[in-house]
């Protein structure tokens, strides 16, 4: 059984391009996606899914790509609170939180609050995120507890670490898939990952269906994982 499946949703401007569309309009495409892979979490009743919704490095993007990403959360995010809502599915948004927009961080107070009791499935929208930066911000926490004489030296340990990362409430990932044809993790989940499946596609995120996400899914359950013994 998959207990959570993290998705590096790449390809929706190459998409886009390939429709004869602007870019941008990629990404409204691919939050049709995002519904569907939420379905099928839903139905294979996988408990979590984490999405690589808007990287640290994403802010090197035009300002007017930007906007136009922050402005499609907004806007969508009406919407997605009523599908959250009938499907009992919680949100949480996982990343650098003094980075996020302005305009963006009332949003996702809101879709936070008004679906923290649902348990259905937990979506971990990874939002302003670096895996990097997550790991350097752990290891500054645990300084400042040793420091302050809250934790000693021989108290660290993997659980103390995990448990100061931003990503402490959700289990490692046993699946990671990325779509769009890169075979890398462009700094996602770096520790989580240590023991995940990885799963490179060619196709474009806005490509991926439920006859691929079944197949999915399948791979991974016939996949033999030994732990090294």
């Amino acid at each position: 059984m998959i207990k959570h499946i993290a998705f590096i949703m790449d390809g929706n401007r190459r998409w886009a391009t390939q429709q004869g569309m602007l870019k941008v309009l990629g990404h409204k495409e691919g939050v049709n996606t995002v519904q569907k892979v939420a379905d099928f979490c839903l139905k294979k009743e996988i408990p979590y899914l984490s999405l690589y919704t808007f990287s640290l490095e994403n802010f090197k993007r035009s300002e007017a790509e930007k906007n136009y990403l922050f402005s499609l959360l907004i806007n969508e995010s009406d919407s997605l609170l009523k599908e959250l809502t009938e499907k009992k599915v919680r949100a949480s948004f996982v990343g650098e939180r003094s980075l996020f927009p302005k305009k963006v961080m009332p949003v996702c107070e809101k879709l936070e609050r008004e679906t923290k009791d649902f348990d259905k499935l937990h979506i971990n929208f990874l939002f302003c995120y670096g895996a990097r930066q997550e790991i350097i911000s752990g290891v500054k926490k645990i300084a400042k507890k040793v420091k302050s004489g809250e934790l000693s030296e021989q108290d660290i340990d993997e659980t103390v670490f995990n448990n100061n990362l931003w990503t402490h409430k959700f289990p490692e990932p046993e699946l990671i898939v990325r779509t769009g044809g890169q075979s890398r993790l462009s700094n996602f989940l770096l520790y989580q990952a240590a023991y995940s499946e990885l799963c490179f596609l060619d196709y474009m995120w806005p490509d991926l269906d439920q006859h691929k996400l079944e197949e999915i899914y399948v791979n991974y359950i016939e996949t033999k994982r030994n732990f090294g013994v």
